[in-house]
């Protein structure tokens, strides 16, 4: 078996969902990048994305963010704040046949149109500390073929 090749990876987390997660999603993005993987959207992260965006038509975010989708190798969502933005990423990355991993703290209300994806694309776990979270990043990314 060949190991996958992840290299370019698309970071989703929500942004007019609520930003209460920033922290987790510099965390993630931190831990991606320090393993030299490369984080193709890692303005998710930003505090004050909202009033970049705001000078950003939605058309304009729309396509950036469905290419960005196309271009990467894989997906990293994470989906503890409810987001249609997120889930519509989600979606888009599935239909285009890339791997997805979906992470949420223990204990959120995740979303069933997620947790029940078996496509074969979609992939959730949930996480209570910084050391899991870690560890089912790795899992993800180290699968084999």
């Amino acid at each position: 078996m060949k190991k996958q090749n992840y290299n370019k990876i698309f970071f989703a987390g929500s942004i007019r969902g609520g930003r209460q997660l920033i922290p987790t999603y510099q965390y993630i993005i931190r831990f991606l990048k320090s393993r030299n993987f490369t984080v193709i959207s890692e303005h998710v992260a930003a505090e004050g994305l909202e009033k970049v965006e705001a000078k950003m038509t939605e058309q304009e975010i729309y396509e950036k963010d469905v290419n960005w989708v196309e271009e990467s190798d894989c997906v990293v969502a994470e989906i503890t704040v409810p987001s249609v933005g997120v889930g519509y990423e989600i979606c888009h990355a599935a239909r285009h046949k890339k791997p997805v991993l979906c992470l949420y703290e223990t204990g959120a209300n995740a979303s069933a149109m997620v947790l029940g994806n078996t496509t074969g694309y979609v992939t959730s776990s949930s996480y209570s500390d910084k050391k899991q979270l870690e560890e089912i990043i790795l899992e993800f990314l180290e699968k084999k073929e």
